[in-house]
């Protein structure tokens, strides 16, 4: 997949309402943990891809002063909050430059080329801390989209990356794991057929609106395009094929977090 269109450190504006999905019971889950693995007590605090800046004030509440980094510069009014434009693969700040480094749901989205320049990045400015939170096995088969402007089809949430324990580990061999939880649980799977005839059928069930833009022409995803007769008997077909091994199915983490602690 060629994910080069696709924009480093962050969410771009929202098109989602961000103050429901804050309070889903899922959304309340794994902000609480990753707000329980964030201790406190310590001068600096970075959170990266601050989007509305949900996480920069509570982290403001634990943390003396806290840097908000996004892709367009956050609007944040906190009086221990401070924000900034920047890119996670080139963040414009001294190494060691704060106590913790946050960055969640953020590395799913960094075009796979880049993706070990901001785990690097992000071992470089933390002088001590580095929590990080993604989608655990996503499959990122399930939800895809198909670009109304170019055509393709695309990942989920633009979701370029998946993740599991021994890829995290490899990311940031550097550092050493503290703390580590799983969070949710996620049912969401396919199969490599299912895939092809959904895509097939126009992908009609995608995460259409979703705030990130197709990873290959940069168009808005908004919704789904019309669908012929044949497609719609292809989505039939998909569902029937996703069927035959659902049953096998079992219940994953929606995330896992990590609590990495940078070595001397």
């Amino acid at each position: 997949m060629d994910t080069t269109t696709v924009t480093a450190g962050g969410a771009l504006p929202s098109f989602i309402d961000l103050r429901a999905y804050r309070q889903s019971a899922t959304e309340r889950q794994r902000s609480d943990d990753l707000m329980r693995l964030a201790a406190g007590g310590a001068a600096s605090a970075l959170d990266v891809g601050a989007r509305d800046g949900y996480f920069s004030r509570l982290l403001a509440e634990r943390y003396q002063h806290v840097v908000a980094l996004d892709l367009v510069k956050p609007s944040i009014a906190h009086p221990r909050v401070s924000c900034i434009a920047g890119d996670a693969t080139a963040m414009p700040f001294a190494d060691a430059g704060f106590d913790l480094v946050l960055c969640a749901e953020v590395l799913e989205h960094i075009p796979p080329p880049l993706l070990a320049r901001a785990c690097a990045e992000l071992a470089r400015v933390t002088r001590t801390h580095l929590l990080v939170g993604v989608p655990f096995e996503q499959d990122t088969r399930v939800g895809r989209t198909t670009c109304g402007v170019c055509g393709q089809a695309n990942p989920p949430w633009g979701h370029v990356n998946q993740f599991d324990e021994t890829r995290l580990r490899s990311l940031f061999a550097g550092m050493r794991i503290e703390a580590m939880s799983f969070v949710g649980e996620s049912r969401d799977s396919t199969n490599a057929l299912s895939r092809v005839l959904m895509d097939l059928a126009g992908n009609p069930y995608g995460t259409y609106g979703q705030d990130e833009p197709c990873v290959f022409c940069g168009a808005s995803i908004m919704q789904a395009p019309s669908r012929s007769l044949a497609q719609k008997a292809l989505t039939r077909a998909a569902f029937w094929a996703r069927g035959v091994t659902e049953v096998f199915d079992r219940p994953r983490p929606a995330w896992i977090h990590l609590l990495l602690r940078k070595e001397p």
